[in-house]
């Protein structure tokens, strides 16, 4: 076991979906058909972190039911499970009787009489206070290995952040990973979980809709980061936003945070599907009213906007923004241009440029020049624009992210290649999985 808390005890370095099942529910013949169902996901649908929820998910009355679900339905269908398997159970800071049925919940699902824990990768823990109650939920882990004659440390510990405790422990698990008296080191994912951290902090707002808390959001990557472990983001219960899911994916991955929370399979695909880079490049456009995707026609990108009007006169131009006009020559149009606009890059184009910029490397040159250019048509009036960007070992290690976790994907989801090679193409994929 190692003692340097940065150091992973798990292979992934990635998690993009972090989704949630009751494991009982009332009614019906069968209180684990939402267990079976999410059991059977696959490809693109089934979560990299599959947790079957014996807390808020599911009633009071039938967590006992949902123990021995989990038991049976992971032990049935855990072995052809793509992503990994993290049941939720109780737990509670403030309540030594909440923290014990928590205790039992795992001793019952890591049993090894009922076959589910050759599938289970660990164990996910809610409302943690300071870092003594983690090293409570520590120990009742260590208590299941050993009771069960499990190798130590073999079960995966994840939180939710559902505290000010939980946020400002975060800060102590660099100190306190790795010493003798504890086993913090098999932490693998710090999950936001804003309902409870709302309600903790006594947040208000006039709506009675959540706060955005992107500081929490913030503190739980850096805390990840750290400490080597994984941030995800708490749930989006607006499962019919789907633009709003993806903004904050968006807003997320700014910070680091690549995982969220899915409450449907819907989500699932969204969230697996999103935060890999796009199968094509575009170009995008600031109009002052904020920035918009170009369309692409004919070896050009059209502006389709009405914020930004473009004439050509005898001698140059005139650009209008925001009601107001601007006489341009060429180029200070095209300055112009080139400060509002972007390229986002395709998987082929940031193979094509880290494949470059090894080469160089190795021929030995530190820095290279790489040029992006393109045609953009405003009121039918087309500017070539062309930006020079220098790479050097820096810049690739930045830009290497989004293939570090595209090369996590592969490596980890083999149900998901033939969707990954229907996105970029076989040759892009075969290359990608070779960078670096």
């Amino acid at each position: 076991m190692t003692t340097d808390p940065t150091a992973r005890h798990y292979d992934r370095e990635f998690v993009r979906t972090f989704f949630t099942s009751p494991t009982a529910v009332e009614g019906g013949d069968d209180s684990a058909k939402m267990l079976r169902s999410a059991a059977r996901l696959r490809g693109m649908e089934a979560p990299d972190v599959w947790v079957p929820d014996n807390e808020d998910a599911t009633a009071p009355s039938m967590r006992e039911q949902g123990v021995e679900n989990v038991v049976e339905v992971v032990s049935e269908h855990g072995a052809d499970f793509p992503g990994e398997i993290h049941p939720r159970v109780v737990w509670h800071r403030d309540d030594p009787a909440t923290r014990y049925a928590g205790f039992r919940q795992m001793l019952a699902m890591a049993d090894p009489d009922g076959g589910a824990v050759d599938h289970l990768d660990g164990f996910v823990i809610p409302e943690v206070g300071d870092i003594d109650d983690w090293k409570k939920a520590d120990e009742a882990l260590t208590r299941v290995e050993t009771e069960h004659g499990l190798d130590p440390g073999s079960l995966s510990m994840s939180v939710i952040i559902e505290s000010g405790e939980a946020e400002l422990a975060m800060g102590d698990i660099r100190e306190e990973a790795g010493k003798p008296s504890n086993n913090l080191e098999r932490l693998f994912l710090l999950v936001d979980g804003e309902v409870d951290y709302t309600k903790d902090m006594r947040g208000m707002t006039p709506t009675g809709e959540l706060p955005p808390w992107p500081e929490l959001r913030h503190n739980t990557s850096r805390g990840a980061s750290a400490a080597g472990l994984i941030a995800v983001d708490g749930p989006f219960d607006d499962i019919r936003d789907v633009a709003g899911y993806r903004e904050r994916m968006t807003e997320n991955r700014a910070k680091g945070m690549t995982g969220i929370w899915s409450l449907t399979p819907g989500q699932v695909v969204e969230a697996n599907t999103e935060p890999l880079p796009p199968a094509s490049g575009y170009w995008l456009l600031d109009d002052g009213e904020g920035e918009g995707e170009l369309r692409a026609e004919d070896e050009r990108w059209v502006y389709d906007g009405d914020a930004l009007g473009l004439e050509e006169t005898g001698d140059g131009y005139v650009l209008r923004v925001d009601g107001r006009e601007q006489e341009l020559n060429a180029d200070d149009l095209r300055e112009e241009l080139l400060r509002r606009a972007a390229y986002v890059p395709s998987m082929a184009d940031m193979v094509d440029s880290m494949a470059e910029f090894e080469a160089a490397k190795e021929a030995g040159k530190g820095a290279i020049a790489m040029t992006r250019a393109a045609t953009v048509e405003i009121d039918g009036v087309p500017v070539d624009i062309e930006a020079d960007r220098m790479w050097d070992e820096a810049t690739y290690q930045a830009a290497k992210t989004p293939i570090d976790l595209f090369q996590d994907v592969y490596e980890h989801r083999p149900d998901q290649h033939d969707a990954l090679a229907d996105r970029y193409g076989r040759e892009v994929v075969e290359r990608a999985t070779e960078l670096g």
